[in-house]
């Protein structure tokens, strides 16, 4: 076989893998669109039902999140010093744990949440999963821009510097 054949016949084999893997990452891209999470309506520790649909137009901070997460439990004191500073030109953080409900009441008693902290049980990692939380780990927040759109999305901790700096520039 001649040297160019050899080359073809390869060519032949790598780009139709190479459209193969751009057609499934184009597939499986986390979503931009926040319109699943604002469309959900979850109750808080109490049992008391949340529509998500409430914080339209807002910049919105959602954090999926557990009691038993150490990295859950240390950015949230940040979380809860950008509600009280920024809540009022438009930034609201609303937190959906994986857990249950006396767990997530007692630790937002003791941490002094200053907003929603929301019950989404293990259905909450799925959903999570659409936005790019491929490894089904938390923390895992997802930033709203007052139009729905997802505009950032965090696996791990969100620094405070990091969440400043995105959410300064949606409000």
């Amino acid at each position: 076989m001649s040297r160019y054949r050899r080359w073809f016949a390869a060519l032949a084999l790598v780009v139709p893998a190479l459209l193969l893997g751009i057609y499934a990452a184009i597939e499986n891209r986390p979503s931009r669109d926040g319109a699943p999470v604002l469309g959900l309506t979850l109750p808080d520790a109490s049992g008391k039902d949340h529509a998500l649909s409430q914080y339209r137009g807002k910049v919105v901070v959602v954090n999926f999140w557990a009691t038993w997460c150490a990295p859950c439990r240390e950015e949230m004191p940040e979380f809860i010093r950008a509600q009280s500073e920024l809540g009022a030109r438009g930034l609201q953080f609303v937190g959906i744990a994986v857990d249950d409900a006396d767990k997530v009441e007692r630790f937002s008693k003791e941490l002094g949440l200053n907003y929603p902290a929301l019950i989404g049980g293990y259905g909450a990692v799925e959903l999570s999963k659409t936005f790019g939380n491929n490894l089904a780990a938390l923390p895992f927040s997802i930033i709203l821009d007052r139009k729905g759109a997802v505009v950032h999305t965090q696996l791990g901790p969100l620094k405070p510097d990091q969440l400043r700096a995105i959410v300064g520039k949606l409000l």
